[in-house]
C-alpha cells in the first residue's frame, strides 16, 4: 500500500498536518495543496489513488474539484472532508461521485480505517473485472467495467462512482439477493452501522437512471423482507 499516491486538499493547516501525520504511514507519496487554485490543478494533472478533499476550500471548492475530477477518463476516489453544519454540500459532494465522507471534527482511526476501506474496495473491484468480462449486456444496459462507462442504448448514463459501483456489483453477482448490510460492506467498503437507508436512496437514484419505469423495476428488483437483486430474465450477455 505505501506506493499509493495520495492527495490533500485542506486549508486549515492543523487538521492538513494531522493528515499527512498519518497518511504517511500508508503511503511515502502524500502531497498536500493547500487552498482550491492549488488542489483544482494538482488533482487534474496527475494519477491519485485518493484524493482527501476538503468541501469549504478559498478559490475553487472541493464540489467544483469534485466535479473536475469526475470529468477525467480515469477513476479517483474521493473521500470529502465536511464540517456538520452542511448537509447539502455533503449530499451534492455524494452525487458528483465522492466515495465516501466525514465530518470535522473527525477520528483519526476512523479516518484511516476508512482510507484502507477504500483502498480495498478499489483493489476487489479491480481484480472482479480482471477476472471478468470487460462488458457486461443486461438487456439494453451496456456495461464497461475497465472505462466505468454504462450505456442504455446508444446514450450514455450518467452515473455517480458509487452508483456505477453498485451497478456493477449487481451486474456480476446477476440473480444473488443482497441485504443492504451486505451492499454497505461488498460496495461501500466498510460497514456503515444505521445507514442502511444510504443504500435505499442509492436504489432509487440508479433505478432513476436505468429502469425504463422507475416505479415498476425490471432490472434491480426489491425481494421484500431480505433486499435486492439484479433480475437479467435470461438476458445477461457477457462480450469482450
Amino acid at each position: 500500500m505505501k506506493n499509493k499516491k495520495i492527495l490533500v486538499v485542506e486549508d486549515e493547516q492543523d487538521i492538513a498536518d494531522l493528515l499527512l501525520l498519518h497518511l504517511a504511514d500508508l503511503s511515502d507519496d502524500v502531497e498536500l495543496a493547500a487552498d482550491g487554485h492549488a488542489g483544482l490543478r494538482l488533482a487534474t494533472s496527475r494519477h491519485w489513488d485518493l484524493i482527501v478533499l476538503d468541501l469549504r476550500l478559498p478559490g475553487p471548492d472541493g464540489l467544483e474539484i469534485c466535479r473536475a475530477v469526475r470529468l477525467k477518463d480515469t477513476y479517483t476516489p474521493i473521500l470529502m472532508l465536511t464540517s456538520k453544519s452542511s448537509e447539502l454540500d455533503r449530499v451534492l459532494g455524494l452525487e458528483l461521485g465522492a466515495d465516501d465522507y466525514m465530518t470535522k471534527p473527525f477520528s483519526v482511526l476512523e479516518l484511516m480505517a476508512r482510507v484502507r476501506a477504500i483502498f480495498r474496495q478499489v483493489e476487489a473491484i479491480e481484480n472482479e473485472s480482471r477476472f471478468s468480462t470487460d462488458r457486461i449486456r443486461i438487456g439494453p444496459l451496456l456495461i464497461n467495467s475497465a472505462a466505468r462507462v454504462v450505456k442504455k442504448g446508444d446514450d450514455q448514463v450518467d452515473l455517480t462512482a458509487r452508483e456505477f459501483d453498485l451497478l456493477l456489483h449487481f451486474a456480476t453477482h446477476p440473480g444473488r439477493v443482497f441485504r443492504r448490510s451486505e451492499l454497505l460492506d461488498r460496495v461501500w467498503g466498510h460497514g456503515h452501522e444505521g445507514y442502511e437507508h444510504t443504500v435505499n436512496s442509492h436504489i432509487n437514484r440508479l433505478r432513476s437512471k436505468i429502469e425504463d419505469n422507475p416505479a415498476d423495476p425490471a432490472c434491480i428488483v426489491t425481494v421484500w423482507g431480505v433486499g435486492y437483486k439484479l433480475d437479467d430474465s435470461g438476458m445477461r450477455e457477457s462480450t469482450r
